[in-house]
C-alpha cells in the first residue's frame, strides 16, 4: 500500500483526538522523570519529549512516532507509560520547523493545522530526523544501547519505513499503518516487525498480505495482530473516557503484547 493512504487517518478519529485533556492529566500526575530536548540534524533542531523509568539498571530506548496529529498529549502520555514499564521513551515532534516562525505541532494550531502541514515533510527529512533521535538516545547513559521504534497511524506508516532505512532498530512496531511496498525497500530490513491492528480498519489492513507477501519472500520476521472489533485508533481511543469496550479490550491486549516484545529485546 502506499505511504499516502495514512494521511487520511486521523479523519476516521479527529473527534476523538481533538480533546486530550485526560492525557494531559495523566502526564501531570506522573512521578517519573519527563523533560523536552533538542536534537540537532544538520541545520534542523527536533524538538524532542523524553520519559525516564525509575530503575537503577541501563534501559532499552524506544523511538515513539506520532500520529497524523504531530505530538500531543495523548504521544507524550504513550511515551510516559513506556517509561512506566521500565524503558526510556523518546518521542520527536518531526514538525519541528514546519510552522510559521519555526514552531511545531504547538504553534501549528492544533489537529488540523498538523494534518495539512505533516504530508509535505520530505521522506529523506523524516528519516534524518529519526536517525539523529536514534543516536541521541542510544548515547544517552542510562540507556543500554538497544532501542526500537513504534508509531501510530501516520507514525505507523512511517515506523513501517523506517525499519527499512535504520539497521540498528532492534525490534520495530507498526501500530495500523501500512508498510512500504517496495521488494528493494523491504529487502533493507534488519529487524522483526510486529504490526498491531484494529478488525475494524479494512482500508489499512488490506495492506497486511502485501506486506506478509513481501516480507516473507526478503525472508524477513512479519508478525501482524489483528484486534477483532477495534476501529482505527484503537490505542488513543482505548484509552480515552468514552472508550467502547472492544477498542478499550485491544488497547489493554495490545499493550501487554508491546511490553512483553520489548522485554525480549
Amino acid at each position: 500500500m502506499k505511504l499516502l493512504l495514512p494521511l487520511f487517518c486521523g479523519v476516521l478519529s479527529l473527534l476523538n483526538a481533538t480533546a486530550q485533556d485526560w492525557a494531559k492529566a495523566r502526564l501531570e500526575k506522573s512521578p517519573r522523570h519527563l523533560e523536552w530536548v533538542k536534537v540537532k540534524q544538520g541545520d534542523r533542531t527536533v524538538t524532542c519529549f523524553i520519559a525516564f523509568p525509575e530503575k537503577k539498571d541501563k534501559a532499552t530506548a524506544v523511538v515513539v512516532i506520532h500520529e497524523i496529529f504531530g505530538l500531543t498529549d495523548w504521544v507524550r502520555g504513550v511515551a510516559d507509560q513506556l517509561a512506566e514499564a521500565g524503558f526510556i521513551a523518546i518521542a520527536p515532534d518531526l514538525l519541528s520547523g514546519a510552522a510559521p516562525g519555526g514552531g511545531g505541532t504547538a504553534e501549528l494550531g492544533g489537529n488540523d493545522g498538523a494534518r495539512k502541514v505533516i504530508g509535505s515533510l520530505p521522506p529523506e527529512q523524516i528519516t534524518a530526523d529519526l536517525n539523529a533521535v536514534v543516536g541521541y538516545v542510544t548515547g544517552l547513559p542510562a540507556a543500554n544501547g538497544k532501542v526500537a521504534v513504534g508509531g501510530f497511524c501516520w507514525g505507523g506508516s512511517q515506523t513501517f519505513r523506517f525499519a527499512t532505512n535504520n539497521k540498528q532498530l532492534k525490534a520495530a512496531f507498526p501500530f495500523y499503518g501500512s508498510g512500504p511496498d517496495l521488494p528493494e525497500a523491504i529487502a533493507r530490513i534488519a529487524a522483526p516487525v510486529y504490526g498491531f491492528y484494529g478488525g475494524n480498519d479494512e482500508r489499512v489492513n488490506a495492506s497486511i498480505p502485501v506486506s506478509k507477501d513481501l516480507m516473507k519472500a526478503a525472508g524477513k520476521q512479519y508478525d501482524p495482530v489483528i484486534y477483532e472489533g477495534a476501529g482505527h485508533g484503537f490505542m488513543r481511543a482505548g484509552e480515552a473516557p468514552d472508550a467502547n469496550e472492544a477498542n478499550k479490550k485491544a488497547r489493554e491486549e495490545a499493550w501487554k503484547r508491546w511490553k512483553e516484545l520489548l522485554a525480549k529485546l
